[in-house]
Formats: structure tokens, C-alpha cells, sequence
């Protein structure tokens, strides 16, 4: 059964275990967040999802992004608090990753103008917002390569016992989803550098570039049993091989 509610002042339809970022998004209602990501459980680490919710008498502002929507639930995006609330956070991230594209256009559409607040004394990975989607996407890929360490402001994210782990295979899938792009990767025309570790690339067999690092395949050959000579040709080649097939049938 489906649940009413108003996101607002807009009566909506959603279903049980949906999160209020979810429905309001898919209702074209903009809400800023630099830690979501649609694949993964929501931690509500960037603080920039805020919203007013009220149900029943009870009212408060809490994040979008892990509160699961109920019946008769009224929410508010844009109050003056939730502004307000947004903005201080927005400040606190831009000390951080002053830097970061997406920091600063984020900035710019919140009207947040100015950082009253010093960057971290010790930082060991400049730009970091902790939004920690780097270590949920390695932990969702079954890697476990990396994790938050410490508390408060010391808080940081890195390597597990502080040593390069085992179980990194150099997939840059964290650097793929890390909203201030701030891990460091070199990358030549052979291998990869990354979290310490240096991985062999697989080279596309028909143009030459880089596919991934050998390590990755090997592992998805392992868990996933599947062909030895899987991956070895680039998604660019694989599409036009696709096209000159269908090329061929048709003509």
C-alpha cells in the first residue's frame, strides 16, 4: 500500500522503505546532497540534505536522504532554518575542500559567499569532505579497502591499519564516485598508482587503451567464473564491433 504525504505543499504518492531525497528528487524538487548516491545506504554524512519534517505535532529538520517516508508526513525544503542549516554546513565543507568544483558550484546556488572557518591543522587527504562514499562503494564492491579512522576531528579516511590492503585490486572506483575528486591516481600507459599500490593495466587487444588494471580482471574472472580472455577489449571498440555487426545484418 502505497503512503501519502506532502513534500512542499504537494500531496505525493510514495512506497514503504522509500527515503524522503528519493521521492522529492523524482518529483523534479532539487535538493542538495554531496554524499548520496543511489546505489548505496544513505548516511547523511554531508549534512546538506536538510529538510523540515513534521508528522503529527513532532516537527524537526533531518536529513532527506536516510528518513523513510510516512503517512501523513508534511515536508518542507526551502524554510529560512533549513536554509540557514545548509548553509553553515556548506561553510564547513568549503574549509575542507575549498577547491572542489562541486563544493564551490554548490556554494554559488546556496549564496554561501564567504568561510568563516580554518581548514584542518593535520590533513592527510587535502579536499576530503569525509562524505565516505569512497569506502561505501569499495565495501558495496566487496573490496573492503578502505575505512573512516578516528573521531571527531580527527576523523579521516584511508587505509585500513594503515597499510595498503590486500584486497585492492586498483579499480579507482572510489576516485570515480569522490565528489571533490581528491584521492591522488597516476596513471601511464601501462599501470596505475593508487592508495599506495601500483597495478598492472589490461590494454585493449584492438586499439591499445587502457581497460582496466590486470588485478580487477583477474578477481572478476574469479568470483564471477568468467572467461579468461573477458575484458580485453575496451567499451569503444566493443560498441563499434557491435555497430559493423549490425551493419553487416542489415545490409
Amino acid at each position: 500500500m502505497s503512503i501519502r504525504l506532502t513534500i512542499d505543499d504537494r500531496e505525493v504518492r510514495a512506497e514503504p522503505g522509500e527515503h524522503i531525497l528519493e521521492v522529492a528528487r523524482r518529483l523534479g524538487i532539487s535538493i542538495p546532497s554531496l554524499c548520496h548516491h543511489p546505489a548505496l545506504p544513505a548516511i547523511g554524512a554531508c549534512r546538506l540534505c536538510l529538510v523540515e519534517v513534521q508528522l503529527g505535532k513532532r516537527r524537526e529538520i533531518t536529513t532527506a536522504c536516510n528518513t523513510l517516508v510516512q503517512e501523513g508526513m508534511r515536508v518542507a525544503c526551502e524554510t529560512p532554518a533549513v536554509r540557514a542549516h545548509r548553509a553553515m554546513n556548506l561553510e564547513l565543507l568549503r574549509a575542507r575542500a575549498p577547491d572542489a568544483p562541486a563544493v564551490r558550484e554548490l556554494a554559488a546556488q546556496l549564496g554561501v559567499g564567504r568561510c568563516r572557518f580554518r581548514p584542518p591543522a593535520r590533513d592527510p587527504l587535502p579536499g576530503c569532505i569525509l562524505c565516505e562514499l569512497c569506502v561505501r562503494t569499495c565495501a558495496h564492491l566487496g573490496h573492503h579497502a578502505l575505512a573512516a579512522v578516528g573521531r571527531g576531528d580527527k576523523k579521516r579516511i584511508g587505509l585500513p591499519h594503515n597499510r595498503p590492503a590486500e584486497s585492492c585490486v586498483g579499480c579507482a572506483s572510489c576516485l570515480a564516485v569522490c565528489p571533490t575528486r581528491c584521492i591522488p591516481m597516476k596513471e601511464t600507459a601501462t599501470d596505475r598508482t593508487i592508495w599506495g599500490q601500483t597495478f598492472a593495466l589490461v590494454r585493449c587487444k584492438t586499439c591499445g587503451a587502457p581497460v582496466m588494471t590486470e588485478k580487477q580482471r583477474a578477481h572478476a574472472i574469479r568470483t564471477k567464473q568468467l572467461p579468461e580472455d573477458h575484458d580485453d577489449t575496451c567499451e569503444s571498440c566493443k560498441q563499434s564491433a557491435a555497430s559493423q555487426r549490425f551493419a553487416a545484418v542489415v545490409w
